[in-house]
C-alpha cells in the first residue's frame, strides 16, 4: 500500500445490529479495533473514506432502518466520511450513491476493504470491486463474519468461513492483507 497514492477506506456495515444475538456465534473479538485503527489512519492523513450502511428489506433484521441497529457502531461517527453509500444487497457497489462512479470522479484506483460480515457483503464487495479493475486489498482481520448452516444441514465455524472467504480472494479478486501489515506499509506502526 502506497501512502503516495492512497487507495479509500470502504468500511462496510458497521453496525449495531451485528452486536445482536440474532446472528449466532462470531469470530474475530478483535475486529472492532482493528477497524477502529483503519478509520482513524485514514482520518489523520486526510485520505479517502467511504462508509456503507445496509438498510434490510426483513422486518425482523437488526439492521432494517426503523430498528436501533441500523446505526452504525459508535466509534465511527468521529470521523465524517468521504461518502456515504446506502445499500439494500450485499455490494457497496449497488448502493447510493454510486461507489464506483464516485471512486472513478475522484481518480481512485484502489481500494481496501474492512466490515461485516466477512463472507457476504465484504466479500462481495472486493469481488465486484476487482471485477471493475479496482486493486483491492482485503483487511480480512478488520472483518468478522457468524457460524452458518451448509445446504447439507452441516455448520460450518466463522473461522472456516473466513479462511474460505481468503481463499476465494487471494489472487484472483484481492490481495489479502492484515491490519498490521496495513499500518506498517503506511508508516502507522
Amino acid at each position: 500500500m502506497s501512502t503516495q497514492d492512497p487507495r479509500a477506506l470502504v468500511v462496510v456495515d458497521v453496525q449495531q445490529g451485528f452486536d445482536d444475538p440474532w446472528w449466532g456465534r462470531r469470530d474475530n473479538p478483535a475486529c472492532d479495533d482493528n477497524i477502529a485503527a483503519l478509520v482513524e489512519q485514514w482520518a489523520a492523513r486526510g485520505w479517502p473514506l467511504v462508509y456503507v450502511q445496509h438498510a434490510s428489506a426483513n422486518p425482523e433484521s437488526p439492521l432494517h432502518p426503523e430498528s436501533p441497529g441500523h446505526a452504525l457502531k459508535d466509534y465511527l461517527v468521529a470521523h465524517e466520511p468521504d461518502l456515504f453509500v446506502t445499500k439494500g444487497v450485499n455490494s457497496s457497489f449497488h448502493g447510493e450513491p454510486d461507489l464506483d462512479q464516485w471512486l472513478r470522479s475522484q481518480s481512485i484506483g484502489g481500494i481496501a476493504v474492512c466490515g461485516i460480515t466477512t463472507n457476504h457483503c465484504c466479500e462481495t464487495t472486493a469481488r465486484v470491486g476487482g471485477n471493475l479493475g479496482y486493486d483491492v486489498a482485503f483487511v480480512v482481520d478488520a472483518t468478522h463474519t457468524f457460524d452458518r448452516q451448509a445446504p447439507d444441514g452441516e455448520w460450518l465455524t466463522a473461522e472456516e468461513l473466513v479462511r474460505a472467504t481468503a481463499t476465494n480472494l487471494s489472487g484472483e479478486f484481492a490481495t489479502v492483507v492484515t491490519t498490521a501489515q496495513v499500518l506498517d506499509a503506511t508508516g502507522e506502526r
